[in-house]
C-alpha cells in the first residue's frame, strides 16, 4: 500500500522543459556510428563541452579531449578558457590533449577573410584546421571516431560544422566523424545548467579577433558596452544573460 501522506514528486510533463533538465532527464546510451567505444572530442571551450562530455561518459565511452583552438585571441583568453575545460576533463578523470597554439598559421589560412561574416567562409576555414589536425592526430594515436564540441551552440551553423568534420576524417582511411546531434533532447539546455553549477567563465565572443571586433560592433550599435573579458562567469553576480558562444 503507498504512503499517501509522503507522496512521491511527480514526474515532469512530456511537454515540460524541466524533464529534460540535468535532475531528471534519464540519458540514454548511445552507439557510435561505427561501433568502437573510444573517441577523440575536439572541445572549443568548457561551457560547450561539459554536456557532450557527460553524454559520453553516461554511455561509458572512453573520451580524450582535444584542446586545439588558435583561433582564439588574445592568448590571455586562450588560457582561461583552455584552463576551464582541463578543469572539467579531471573533474570526469578524461585525458586532456593541450596541442599547438599556432595563432600564425591560423592568421594565414584566413587571409583574406577578415571582413567575412560569421558562419561564413572564414569560419569554414577556420573548422576545417582545427578538425584536420584533430583527424591527424587521432590518425597518428589509433582513434577512429572523431567529433567536436562545437556543434552544441545555438550560435553555430551544424551543417557547417558536420561537412568541415566529415571531409577532415574523410583524409584518413577508416576514421568516421559523428555528426550526433547534442543540442537534442535539452542538450543545449543543460549545457547552460551546467555552467552555471559549475561556474564556468562565461565568453562573449566566439573567440577569434574578427568575432570580438564584430560583437563590439554589434554592442556599440544598440547602445551596449564593449566586451570586458575574463570577469564573467557562469552563476555568478557578474552573469549578464546566456552568450555563450564556442
Amino acid at each position: 500500500m503507498s504512503d499517501l501522506s509522503h507522496p512521491s514528486p511527480a514526474s515532469p510533463a512530456k511537454d515540460d522543459p524541466a524533464r529534460f533538465s540535468v535532475e531528471n532527464f534519464e540519458r540514454p546510451v548511445l552507439d557510435t556510428p561505427n561501433g568502437t567505444d573510444r573517441i577523440l572530442l575536439h572541445s572549443c571551450c568548457a561551457p560547450c563541452a561539459a554536456e557532450v562530455m557527460d553524454a559520453l561518459a553516461a554511455s561509458k565511452i572512453e573520451t580524450t579531449i582535444f584542446f586545439y583552438n588558435p583561433n582564439i585571441h588574445p592568448r590571455d583568453e586562450y588560457e582561461i578558457r583552455k584552463q576551464e575545460n582541463i578543469r572539467y576533463a579531471e573533474k570526469l578523470g578524461m585525458e586532456f590533449i593541450d596541442w599547438d597554439y599556432n595563432a600564425k598559421d591560423w592568421f594565414d589560412r584566413t587571409q583574406g577573410m577578415e571582413m567575412e561574416p560569421e558562419r561564413g567562409i572564414r569560419c569554414t576555414a577556420c573548422f576545417d584546421m582545427r578538425f584536420e589536425v584533430t583527424a591527424d592526430y587521432a590518425a597518428e594515436h589509433g582513434y577512429d571516431l572523431i567529433s567536436s564540441t562545437l556543434g552544441i551552440s545555438r550560435w553555430k551553423n551544424m551543417d557547417q560544422i558536420n561537412g568541415c568534420g566529415e571531409r577532415a576524417a574523410a583524409r584518413h582511411p577508416g576514421m568516421t566523424y559523428w555528426t550526433f546531434n547534442w543540442r537534442k533532447q535539452g542538450g543545449s539546455q543543460r549545457m547552460i545548467e551546467i555552467s552555471k553549477r559549475e561556474e564556468f567563465y562565461q565568453q562573449e565572443y566566439c573567440g577569434c579577433v574578427y568575432s570580438l571586433r564584430d560583437t563590439n560592433v554589434w554592442r556599440e550599435s544598440s547602445g551596449r558596452e564593449k566586451v570586458v573579458r575574463k570577469i564573467k562567469f557562469y552563476g555568478r553576480e557578474a552573469l549578464v544573460g546566456d552568450e555563450e558562444e564556442g
